[in-house]
């Protein structure tokens, strides 16, 4: 029986040896006999070999790399400290934790008492058995309750979990290269699909765009052909330039597309009919050539529009210049009676009030012009300036050839002066009526009477004023025609005498001979007035003038 034993043995350690593990100082005979320290070795080389020996994480193997797995996976729980595989293991919680990261719907970490070591102890073994398929190689009071937990046992234990949540871990990676390709396949579902409907939306807009200016109705009116023009060219740097930003980032978004199909080795993206590059650069380019016969339509009717103006402006401005010259023609040739000639001034200033209206027509006609940018008039010669001055002084004219008519109406039945008396009067009033209101003021009438010759202290000349201008700012011309014939015609009335004598003496009480030589009188008037005139009582070779006519008109 033993010699059986002992082959039976060597048949199993011949196996152990074939898997490359060696087996140093232990036989057949050491297990048959029961060398139970010899037969523990080997079971541990045994279970280092096919369970511990395996494990490998980044770059560690066996028991360190191990150790390194543990400290990863607790590295989150700030109650386990895993330094080794004996004390690190006592209170329950490094078991407890490694379930709960792989596995956090089979316990609550967080809900655990933290200080029962023994209850968690249990709890992570019955877990793991039930749910995990991991034997319970380990009794709780192994762990709990031993002075120096054996390390070898606890890290045979902990291998099992460690190729328990590998297993784990493959499904895992498995679900989530699955997962990978199936995010990938929706990512480039998402990109085609983006890709389709923008090109769709912007193939719509393109066609909206084109049937908007089939539809677009023209007149030949600048201010609306400006306003098309302004329109377009706002769509060329908005709308325009964002459908091109568009049309660019959907050739980018293609490509991308196609790269990364090729990337995976999926076929080539095939957009949908009316959706393809084709059918995108089809409708832009046929988008160019809408935009040439639409810019080309705005330019013809800006240009009619350009002529329309300028025919309007000048049929406006040669109708003004005629009228100005009928009403000049008609005032040149004026004759018959004063009635009838200020009758016929009259007349035409009502002819020449309705070219003010013209005229603004005609300026708003030239800010149109100048907002069409129409230097230049083909139709016309005149300017706005032109006629508005040429009107100004047809005014001006027929005020004056009124004002003239109605001072020779004045001036038409005045006796005793000279026609050169009488113009000189008038041009002197026209001289200092520099408003041309065919009235004078007290400054202006007083500057009148000192070039006339005529000349008054204030309270003379105050008193004068107030009484010819009966209380008004101002003396009508003919008041002032009426007022010259009076001062100067030859009339002999005691008062004008008196007032030449005064003239002659210079203001003296007597007048001499010297004095009466000095004037314009002649001889023989002279010798009578030396004569008649009685002797002044003030001056010895004096006469005295007053009493003179105090005599010859009390007779």
């Amino acid at each position: 029986m033993r010699i059986q034993k002992v082959e039976n043995v060597n048949l199993a350690l011949d196996f152990i040896r074939s898997r490359n593990i060696s087996l140093t100082n232990i036989g057949a005979e050491d297990i048959v006999d029961s060398n139970h320290k010899l037969i523990l070795g080997m079971i541990w080389i045994i279970i280092l070999r096919f369970t511990i020996e395996d494990i490998n994480e980044e770059g560690l193997s066996a028991m360190d790399g191990l150790l390194l797995w543990c400290q990863r996976k607790t590295a989150p729980y700030k109650e386990v400290d895993v330094q080794n595989f004996s004390y690190s293991w006592q209170d329950g919680l490094a078991f407890c934790a490694l379930i709960h990261r792989h596995r956090p719907d089979l316990l609550d970490f967080h809900a655990l008492d933290k200080r029962d070591a023994r209850g968690n102890m249990a709890l992570a073994f019955e877990v793991a058995e039930r749910h995990l398929g991991i034997p319970q190689l380990l009794d709780v009071e192994d762990v709990v309750d031993a002075a120096k937990p054996d390390e070898r046992s606890v890290m045979t234990y902990v291998a099992q979990y460690f190729h328990a949540f590998s297993s784990l871990s493959k499904a895992e990676t498995a679900g989530r290269r699955l997962g990978k390709f199936t995010d990938v396949m929706q990512s480039v579902y998402d990109m085609q699909h983006d890709y389709e409907a923008r090109v769709g939306r912007l193939i719509a807009a393109v066609q909206a765009q084109q049937g908007e200016w089939r539809r677009t109705h023209f007149e030949a009116v600048y201010a609306s052909a400006r306003g098309l023009s302004d329109t377009f060219n706002k769509y060329k740097v908005t709308t325009k330039r964002t459908w091109t930003d568009e049309k660019i980032e959907l050739d980018t978004l293609l490509g991308n597309i196609q790269t990364k199909r090729v990337t995976y080795n999926l076929a080539p993206f095939v957009p949908k009919p009316g959706l393809t590059p084709h059918d995108l650069e089809a409708a832009w380019t046929e988008l160019a050539a809408s935009e040439v016969r639409h810019r080309k339509a705005i330019n013809q009717y800006i240009r009619e529009s350009r002529d329309i103006l300028q025919r309007n402006y000048g049929a406006e401005a040669n109708a003004i210049r005629a009228v100005l010259s009928g009403i000049s023609a008609e005032l040149a040739s004026l004759s018959g009676e004063l009635s009838v000639q200020l009758a016929t001034v009259d007349g035409l200033i009502n002819r020449a009030k309705p070219v003010g209206a013209s005229l603004r027509r005609l300026a708003e006609l030239e800010r149109q012009c100048t907002a069409a940018n129409i230097d230049e008039h083909d139709y016309t010669v005149y300017s706005v300036e032109d006629l508005e001055y040429d009107s100004a002084m047809v005014t001006k004219a027929l005020q004056k050839k009124a004002r003239f008519i109605e001072n020779q109406s004045a001036v038409r039945n005045m006796t005793n002066l000279t026609p050169a008396q009488l113009e000189e009067f008038e041009a002197t009033f026209r001289y200092f009526d520099r408003d041309g209101s065919n009235v004078l003021n007290d400054v202006e009438f007083r500057a009148a009477l000192d070039s006339l010759g005529h000349l008054f202290s204030d309270e003379e000349f105050a008193s004068l004023y107030d009484q010819l201008s009966c209380g008004s700012d101002y003396i009508t011309f003919e008041v002032y025609i009426r007022f010259m014939v009076e001062l100067t015609e030859d009339q002999t009335t005691p008062e004008q005498l008196l007032q030449s004598f005064r003239v002659i003496a210079g203001e003296k009480e007597y007048v001499t001979e010297d004095d009466l030589r000095m004037s314009e009188l002649s001889s023989p008037s002279i010798a009578y007035l030396v004569k008649a005139m009685p002797k002044s009582d003030v001056s010895a070779d004096g006469f005295d003038y007053l009493a003179y006519l105090r005599g010859v008109f009390q007779r």
